[in-house]
């Protein structure tokens, strides 16, 4: 299978005054297409330093970072910003929805700014939320969701400019127990339609919903394991 994310080496130290911290310390792995991969760690393990590189939204101090084979270590801002729209679909653990629209229209902005005629956008954006089980909430603003339903909604819209990555960012962290197992079963079935994704995440039962766990901790791969879902269904 092809090579989507591949990080080789990578270090991110941040410098204030004098004092140096080393938030990821020789950081190595690859996720391959079509592959569910967590990231887990407590905090201060770099979980969120290595999210912030692989995202575009930070450039390791050292070491490669390859997005579909294409070094973006050195990239300018503009290409980093074009990439960042075109390749990754990110969800956040806050949702990000523009509070004053409806959840149609959050989704369909992106593909109305990316040059979709706004009709077309509004399309593809009902059928994008029909398929994460809001078609029956297409007109509701984020503050007549649920935490649970506000997450659909920004699932909905990481799908918009057909991603090579989602990439998740502890997105069941604000929603209850039971919205979360629905929020996971979302990713799985996402990811048994092809989809790459990257979920991370300090809640074992939550990352036990990918394939493959990579474990942080001081900045360090410290093990990976197949998720124990994974484990039990091959036994």
């Amino acid at each position: 299978m092809p090579t989507i994310i591949e990080v080789s080496n990578v270090r991110k130290v941040y410098k204030n005054d004098s004092v140096e911290t080393i938030a990821l310390e020789g950081i190595s792995f690859k996720v391959q297409k079509g592959e569910f991969v967590a990231i887990m760690g407590p905090s201060g393990s770099g979980k969120s330093t290595l999210m912030h590189i692989l995202g575009l939204l930070d450039k390791p101090t050292s070491g490669k970072y390859f997005l579909e084979e294409e070094d973006v270590s050195l990239l300018n801002e503009d290409r980093l910003a074009e990439l960042r729209n075109r390749k990754i679909g990110f969800v956040f653990q806050a949702y990000n929805l523009l509070p004053r629209i409806s959840a149609l229209k959050n989704v369909a902005l992106p593909m109305i700014y990316g040059g979709l005629e706004e009709e077309e956008g509004l399309i593809k954006a009902k059928r994008l939320l029909e398929m994460v089980g809001m078609g029956d909430r297409l007109l509701y603003t984020p503050s007549q969701l649920s935490g649970g339903q506000q997450q659909r909604v920004a699932i909905a819209r990481s799908l918009t400019m057909n991603p090579s990555l989602i990439l998740a960012d502890e997105p069941t962290g604000n929603i209850a127990t039971s919205q979360a197992e629905e929020i996971m079963k979302i990713f799985v079935d996402l990811n048994k339609k092809g989809h790459t994704i990257v979920i991370i995440t300090h809640e074992e039962d939550i990352a036990s919903y990918a394939q493959r766990i990579i474990y942080l901790r001081d900045g360090k791969i410290v093990k990976e394991s197949k998720s124990k879902r994974i484990v039990k269904k091959l036994v």
